[in-house]
């Protein structure tokens, strides 16, 4: 088993969209192989609450734009860890104490890593 095409381009527009309100430390995991209920993990650090809000908006509204509505959002109460589900993505995010304290990382750390947009070289025009 193998990720989707549909699944790579929703984890780039989310990466992307958390990135854009400053979230830190995005990374995606391909757990197709591990995982029957999702193909990738993306998971992006928020320094505060509030951030933990905005980032997760951001990351719904740039996804629904692209014609893709979650099927569940879990955590907004405590801003701690938010989950948005989008079937084949999972994105996680998590206030930095909770990602310190849960350490998806080295849970999923054996997965395939998914390229980000902000993994990419800049491209400098010659």
């Amino acid at each position: 088993m193998t990720t989707s095409t549909q699944a790579v381009e929703i984890t780039q527009i989310a990466a992307k969209a958390a990135a854009d309100k400053l979230a830190t430390d995005v990374k995606a995991f391909d757990v197709s192989e591990r995982l029957p209920l999702a193909d990738v993990f993306l998971i992006a650090t928020a320094a505060n609450e509030r951030q933990v809000g905005a980032v997760v908006d951001n990351v719904e509204e740039q996804l629904l734009r692209a014609g893709f509505k979650p099927v569940r959002r879990e955590g907004e109460r405590e801003a701690q860890w938010v989950l948005l589900d989008y079937l084949d993505v999972v994105v996680h995010v998590q206030h930095k104490d909770a990602r310190e304290l849960y350490a998806l990382d080295r849970l999923w750390m054996d997965c395939p890593a998914i390229q980000l947009p902000s993994d990419e070289p800049d491209k400098v025009a010659v």
